[in-house]
């Protein structure tokens, strides 16, 4: 399954992905009830993550013919993906984290050791945008780059979870595009915080198109993932290179911190980061999950 935040004329929905359409979740028989206490817009993240309300909602999507489909687009409450704007898929989240150097091709590159334990860092909440939103480079730094990564997207949740549950806890998986002022990173590196600073800017952690569900993307730790600048191909690798896996991870930050509904994952880089110039249009792709588009400009 896919699920969607989208925008279309004034009003901003969540949905899930049928064919060509997106369906408002809060017009569906399976999830209406939901929506009686929130917003429209709000992805129901941790009532989806319950099994029964997930089957039923599995079972009443694959029902729906063209037919009807074209019918509550009639309705207002479906409607083509072509014709909505795609938003950040969790335009808030409740945390951002991140890794670094969890591939064993990008610790070399920056010329730091491989990690014998995860390296996590944060993002503002503020850093997240969507699909075909600006990248806006700041004044204050001279390099800013791009990094393609797999992007967990937390269902359940919890504290203390166990490698072997970790998947019971995940709602599914989106592209994040982890852009950071690489010369502030560098020079913070020497004061030993290189992290906040060079990651945390506004528009920084660009994510989407949609969430794909577990059972949808397979194997988290077998995709290919790549990017290209303006058409031209930067950065491919796959998820199996990482040092540290999905369950790994998902263990080592639910030690410390309690991982709530909508927190995200990024899963780290792998080598050939690269600078983004004003008017570069950058493409972040990770395999059954699709493709996330944006442009960098320049902070007027």
């Amino acid at each position: 399954m896919r699920f969607a935040t989208f925008e279309y004329g004034s009003s901003i929905f969540s949905g899930v992905v049928a064919g060509d359409f997106v369906v408002r979740l809060d017009s569906l028989s399976s999830t209406k009830e939901i929506f009686r206490k929130r917003a429209p817009s709000e992805l129901p993240l941790k009532e989806l993550s319950e099994e029964s309300l997930f089957s039923e909602l599995v079972s009443e999507v694959l029902s729906l013919s063209e037919g009807k489909l074209v019918v509550m687009g009639s309705r207002g409450e479906a409607f083509r993906l072509g014709e909505v704007r795609l938003r950040a898929p969790i335009t808030r989240p409740p945390a951002v984290f991140c890794l670094g150097f969890n591939f064993r091709s990008h610790a070399p590159e920056l010329k730091r050791p491989i990690p014998e334990v995860p390296v996590v860092f944060m993002k503002p909440s503020r850093s997240v945008i969507g699909p075909d939103d600006e990248i806006v480079l700041p004044k204050v730094s001279s390099r800013v780059d791009y990094e393609v990564e797999l992007c967990v997207v937390v269902g359940k949740g919890g504290r203390y979870v166990s490698r072997s549950d970790a998947y019971s806890r995940i709602f599914g998986y989106t592209v994040l595009n982890d852009i950071t002022a690489r010369d502030i990173q560098q020079r913070d590196f020497a004061l030993s915080r290189p992290w906040l600073r060079s990651k945390g800017f506004d528009t920084f952690a660009p994510i989407g198109p949609f969430i794909v569900t577990g059972e949808e993307v397979g194997d988290p730790m077998d995709l290919s993932l790549s990017l290209s600048v303006n058409g031209e191909l930067r950065q491919s690798s796959r998820t199996s290179e990482m040092i540290f896996d999905v369950p790994t991870v998902v263990e080592y930050i639910s030690s410390f911190t309690t991982l709530e509904p909508g927190a995200l994952i990024a899963m780290g880089t792998p080598d050939k980061i690269g600078q983004l110039q004003d008017g570069d249009v950058v493409e972040a792709t990770v395999e059954r999950i699709g493709t996330l588009r944006n442009r960098a400009v320049l902070e007027k």
